[in-house]
C-alpha cells in the first residue's frame, strides 16, 4: 500500500496540472471590461429573457441557489436595491442553479418577496459565465459590458455594489 500512495499523489498532481494547462477550463469566467455573454432563459413566470432585454439598463445578474446561506443573506439587499433604483434604470435578474427545479425557486420567491424576475440558469448559461460557486453577481452596464464581478456576500460588498450602481445610473 505504501507504494501506491506516492503513485496516487503523482497521478492526482498530473491531473490537476493538466487542468491548469488548459486556459479555457480555468479562465472561463468573463471579466470586468468584457462584453457579457448573451443568454436565453425562461423566467418562473414563463417569459423568455435574454441579455438583449436589458440593453440601456444597468443589470445585476445574480447567480444563486435557494439552499445557499450567503445567497439567502444577499436577496433582501437585492430586493431593496430593486425597490430603490428600479425606476431609475436598474434591472435585476436572479438565475438559480438549483437542481430541484422551478417549484423550489417559486417557493423561494414567495418566502423572500422577491420583486424581480427569477429563472433557472441552466448549464449553457452557468458555463458561459464560468459559475463554479454561488453567490456570484455580475454588474453589467447599459451597453452590455461587465463592470464588476462580485463573489460571495458581505455588508462591505453590498455597499460597493450600491455605489457602483449609483455611478452607472448617472452615466448617459
Amino acid at each position: 500500500m505504501s507504494v501506491l500512495a506516492p503513485f496516487t499523489r503523482l497521478l492526482l498532481a498530473t491531473i490537476a496540472a493538466s487542468f491548469l494547462a488548459v486556459p479555457g477550463l480555468v479562465d472561463a469566467a468573463p471579466r470586468a471590461g468584457q462584453s457579457a455573454p448573451n443568454f436565453k432563459v425562461i423566467s418562473t413566470s414563463g417569459q423568455t429573457i435574454s441579455l438583449d432585454n436589458y440593453r440601456g439598463h444597468v443589470l445585476i445578474l445574480d447567480f444563486f441557489a435557494t439552499w445557499c446561506q450567503p445567497c439567502r443573506l444577499s436577496i433582501p439587499h437585492l430586493v431593496e436595491m430593486n425597490r430603490k433604483y428600479g425606476k431609475q434604470g436598474l434591472q435585476i435578474l436572479g438565475l438559480s442553479v438549483d437542481e430541484d427545479g422551478e417549484r423550489v425557486v417559486k417557493a423561494f420567491t414567495d418566502e423572500f418577496r422577491v420583486n424581480y424576475p427569477l429563472a433557472l440558469a441552466g448549464d449553457p448559461t452557468t458555463v458561459d459565465f464560468g459559475v463554479r460557486s454561488v453567490p456570484v453577481m455580475y454588474l453589467i452596464d447599459k451597453k452590455g459590458k461587465i463592470v464588476e464581478v462580485y463573489r460571495g456576500y458581505s455588508d462591505d460588498m453590498a455597499r460597493s455594489v450600491e455605489q457602483a450602481i449609483k455611478h452607472l445610473l448617472a452615466e448617459k
